[in-house]
Formats: C-alpha cells, sequence, structure tokens
C-alpha cells in the first residue's frame, strides 16, 4: 500500500502531492521536491499517510531540506521579489498595458520567469532587453490569461474563502452564462464574476444538480399533479428539492420531488395493489331477526346452567357415596343388627340407611 504526502512552495499556496519515499517529513517540516528546474524547497502540509490506491506518478522527495537548502531558498524569494519591482518600474516606462503577476527564479541556472498578464498581444521585447540588462541574467516573459493570473495570484473570493483555482483545482473547465439562468441567479456581473472577472468557477458545481431535477420534475409553467389537486408549476426549488405549484381550484402549494415525479406516478398506477371491490353480504339478518337472537341466545345459557348444576349434584352424591364405604366397614357386626340398634341410640339414623344401602348394593 503507498504513501501519499502534500507540500506547498509558499505559506498559502496551492497544495502538491508527492511520494515520500523512505523519508517522514512532519507537518511543517522543509522537504525537497523535483521539478523541472531541479529540487526545489517546499513545506509538508499533510504528513505521510497510507492510501487505499495507487495514484502513481506522484514525484518522489529528494530528502530534508538542510540548512544550505534553505538558505539558497531564502536568497532566491529576494531576487523574486527584486525582479518583481524591476518588471513593474520598466513597464510603467514604456508605456504597456501589462499587469506583473508572477516571478520564478531558477537558482542553478540564475535565469527568470516573469508572468504578465494583459489583454491583447504586446510587444515587450524593448522590455525584455531592459530585464536582461537590469537584472544580469536571462529572463523569459510569459503572458497568462485572466484566470491563471487569478490563480498565480492567489486571493480570496465571494464567500469567504481561498480561490478554488489556488488551491485545489487543477483544470478550468467552461463556464457558461446558462449555468447562471439555470439556477435562478441573479445576471449582476458583480454577484457572478469571480477574482478574475470571469463567470465563478462555482456555477458549474451544483449544475449537474439542476439538469437532474429538471429532467425529473415538470418544467415551468408545465401542468402537475400533486397530492391537493391539479395545477401548473410556476417554480423549482432545487436546494429544498420542492416544486411550487398554484392550484386549478386556487392556491399555491409546494410540494416534494416526489410527488410530481411523472415517472413516479406512472410507477405507482402500474405496479399499485389491485383495492377490493364491496360485495353483497353473503348472510344477511333480515329485520326483526335481533330480537329472536337474543332471545335464542339466552335460552341457551338457561340450559348450559341447568345441565352444570346437575352435573355438580351428582358428582356430590358420588363423592358421598365413596366416603361411606369407607366408614361402613368400621361398624359392621352381628352386634349391631338387631331391631334395637334401628331405634337410635349410639349411631344416626342418616347413617343407618346410608349403611343399609350399601350393605345391600349388589
Amino acid at each position: 500500500m503507498p504513501m501519499m504526502c502534500a507540500v506547498a512552495f509558499s505559506p498559502r499556496g496551492k497544495l502538491y502531492y508527492a511520494d515520500p519515499g523512505v523519508h517522514t517529513p512532519r507537518v511543517g517540516d522543509q522537504v525537497l521536491v523535483p521539478t523541472d528546474d531541479g529540487p526545489e524547497v517546499a513545506t509538508c502540509m499533510w504528513a505521510p499517510q497510507w492510501i487505499s490506491d495507487d495514484i502513481g506518478g506522484l514525484p518522489v522527495l529528494a530528502g530534508m531540506a538542510q540548512a544550505a537548502d534553505v538558505q539558497r531558498a531564502e536568497l532566491s524569494r529576494r531576487r523574486r521579489a527584486r525582479a518583481r519591482v524591476a518588471a513593474r518600474r520598466l513597464a510603467r516606462e514604456h508605456n504597456l498595458p501589462v499587469k506583473i503577476v508572477g516571478v520564478d527564479h531558477v537558482p542553478d541556472s540564475g535565469g527568470y520567469t516573469i508572468y504578465f498578464s494583459a489583454e491583447g498581444r504586446i510587444d515587450f521585447r524593448e522590455l525584455v532587453r531592459d530585464l536582461n540588462r537590469t537584472l544580469a541574467a536571462r529572463v523569459r516573459l510569459r503572458q497568462l490569461s485572466a484566470r491563471d493570473s487569478a490563480r498565480v495570484q492567489g486571493g480570496i473570493g465571494s464567500c469567504g474563502r481561498d480561490l478554488c483555482c489556488a488551491t485545489f483545482l487543477t483544470d478550468f473547465e467552461p463556464v457558461s452564462l446558462r449555468m447562471a439562468r439555470d439556477q435562478d441567479l441573479a445576471l449582476n456581473p458583480m454577484r457572478i464574476s469571480g477574482a478574475c472577472g470571469r463567470l465563478m468557477c462555482c456555477l458549474r458545481y451544483e449544475h449537474p444538480l439542476y439538469e437532474e431535477f429538471a429532467e425529473a420534475v415538470p418544467a415551468v409553467g408545465e401542468p402537475a399533479c400533486t397530492p391537493q389537486g391539479e395545477g401548473r408549476v410556476v417554480r423549482h426549488d432545487v436546494p429544498r428539492q420542492q416544486v411550487v405549484v398554484v392550484l386549478d381550484g386556487g392556491g399555491r402549494t409546494s410540494c416534494e420531488r416526489a410527488d410530481v415525479c411523472p415517472s413516479r406516478q406512472a410507477h405507482e398506477a402500474a405496479y399499485a395493489p389491485p383495492r377490493p371491490e364491496p360485495g353483497p353480504d353473503p348472510d344477511p339478518t333480515p329485520a326483526g331477526s335481533d330480537q329472536t337472537s337474543s332471545d335464542q341466545t339466552s335460552s341457551d345459557n338457561e340450559s348450559a346452567v341447568r345441565r352444570g348444576t346437575d352435573r355438580e349434584g351428582s358428582e356430590h352424591v358420588g363423592s358421598e357415596h365413596v366416603g361411606s364405604e369407607h366408614v361402613a366397614p368400621e361398624h359392621e357386626g352381628p352386634e349391631h343388627e338387631g331391631p334395637e340398634h334401628d331405634g337410635g341410640t349410639g349411631i344416626e339414623p342418616g347413617r343407618a340407611r346410608r349403611r343399609s344401602r350399601h350393605r345391600h348394593r349388589p
């Protein structure tokens, strides 16, 4: 799994990604980054970390910057500042409508590259000769577009953050005025223009969302079916994913995107489960049958109560018979069988009668 770190050549400049190799720099350390003009000193902004995907093509750090490398970078910074001042002064002397936006210095060869912006083509041959004589080195002039000029200089956008082109954008994609119209923005040049004077690059960030929303819902002015009734679309509210509809019966409502989506409504109409239709009652109850059914129910309850009472009585009698069979043998014997004992001294007549029944029981 490869590792990656991020470095910057200026304190608030653009981030460049590199492969740390065998080095482990920490945030704030000075490292040497290979460039077309040789290794240059940069500051580590992100510490090396493992990445899941193999990006490939990243430059490998040449090593950690030593004291001599840092001193050489400081000398190059001073020379760049001196070249910038000289270029601006000479451009004013030659009455050239140019704007110096950046200077690069190559310590190994001692040459300079000066970047400028202008509205049209500029004849700067005399300016180059004067710069070569003043700086005592070879000087190259390169004209930049308005957006490239803003990328080199940097700055703060209308959102309060650093310019996108100076921080993370790598390529400039075309931006048109139609994107501002699709997003319902006021066509005021002061509000939709960036620091470069062109349309802001961020207009393209959300434009695919507006295009996808416009394809999924009815267009402005077309009829729409809402849960509140039929109406006509008057506005799209893409950030809230809602559609504003004026109802035919009067009033205005804001409904969700799914409520007016034609494809969703067609899908629900095609695959909705069928609703059961109400049919005739299979067992209709004639008029006046409520009283009859209630009388029959009460009579059935009384019969059940009588059957339960009879069953309980029979069980009670049976239990007495079972108990008498165990008691009777204690008093059975020839001495107790006689008429004088039937007179009833000592034994209850009821028990005697129960004994006599059990005695003759087959």
